[in-house]
């Protein structure tokens, strides 16, 4: 089940590369970043710069693709039409991330789509998968690592808000139209997976050292700090901390020109791999 997650993941990456750059058909944040937008990278750069083709890029989407299908079926034919019905609504859910007719990500909903997919249905998906049934303590886990999966791609929606907005992409962040509404819905959405943890402690779901996840709290809060801070002083620089995680090849990402950006997405993705990683090591403890 985590093989086939793990490239059923590299295939809808590469199929949101394939639609996106169908429509635009161009590296349009390089564009962008001549107009002076302080856009993070060039999009679809292996096509722009020629190192792969379109047709490349859908045999690969494909391959990819048909291999995940192919595992699914594997687990299908030992768990029965529950598995069958996950996978089919992810793999649907997924495609109509950048795909027509639907193309989510193009309408505002593209957060909840990621959300959606890699907290509720990829963990329920496995928990089935290993475990044979359904148990609805999954609800108070997966829920909060889906809302902490939506809070990278949403901070990253607020820090790209002009340049999407320039080429017509409807990301959440430029539908909640005002900077207060983007970062009143963006400490909503953080704090809320700690408060459905909470919810399931007391509630009687979920065992009480699931409240130590309340030690990644900190990291939540500086976050929160950090976006209402690009919000109202772009300009201002911050240096990680060593309590923040892992933060990346630091030369590197000061040459890029993208300290601004690359702080507040890796603070956003260690956050979500602690808080997984405290819930791991609770679900082993009786």
């Amino acid at each position: 089940a985590i093989v086939g997650i793990a490239v059923g993941h590299l295939g809808m990456n590469l199929f949101d590369d394939y639609f996106d750059y169908k429509v635009k058909e161009s590296g349009f944040r390089d564009t962008l970043n001549r107009k002076g937008f302080r856009a993070r990278i060039s999009k679809c750069d292996y096509l722009t710069s020629g190192q792969a083709t379109v047709r490349e890029l859908l045999f690969a989407g494909i391959l990819f693709g048909a291999t995940a299908l192919l595992i699914g079926v594997i687990i299908w034919l030992f768990r029965g039409n529950f598995i069958l019905w996950i996978s089919l609504s992810t793999a649907v859910i997924g495609l109509s991330y950048s795909a027509p007719p639907l193309r989510l990500s193009y309408h505002g909903l593209g957060e909840w789509v990621i959300g959606l997919i890699f907290g509720p249905l990829l963990m329920t998906g496995v928990y089935y998968a290993t475990c044979g049934h359904w148990d609805c303590s999954m609800l108070f886990v997966s829920i909060p690592v889906g809302v902490l999966v939506t809070n990278i791609v949403y901070s990253h929606s607020i820090m790209d808000y002009e340049p999407d907005k320039e080429v017509g992409k409807m990301t959440f962040a430029i539908l909640l139209k005002t900077q207060r509404n983007m970062l009143i819905f963006h400490r909503l959405l953080v704090n809320s997976a700690y408060v459905i943890i909470a919810a399931g402690v007391f509630s009687g779901y979920l065992s009480y050292g699931y409240l130590i996840v309340f030690l990644t709290f900190p990291l939540a809060v500086y976050h929160q700090y950090l976006m209402v801070q690009f919000v109202k002083n772009p300009d201002r620089s911050f240096n990680p901390k060593w309590w923040m995680g892992p933060m990346g090849d630091r030369e590197r990402i000061k040459t890029a020109g993208i300290e601004w950006f690359m702080i507040r997405w890796l603070l956003a993705r260690n956050l979500l791999s602690f808080f997984c990683l405290v819930i791991l090591i609770v679900s082993f403890i009786p």
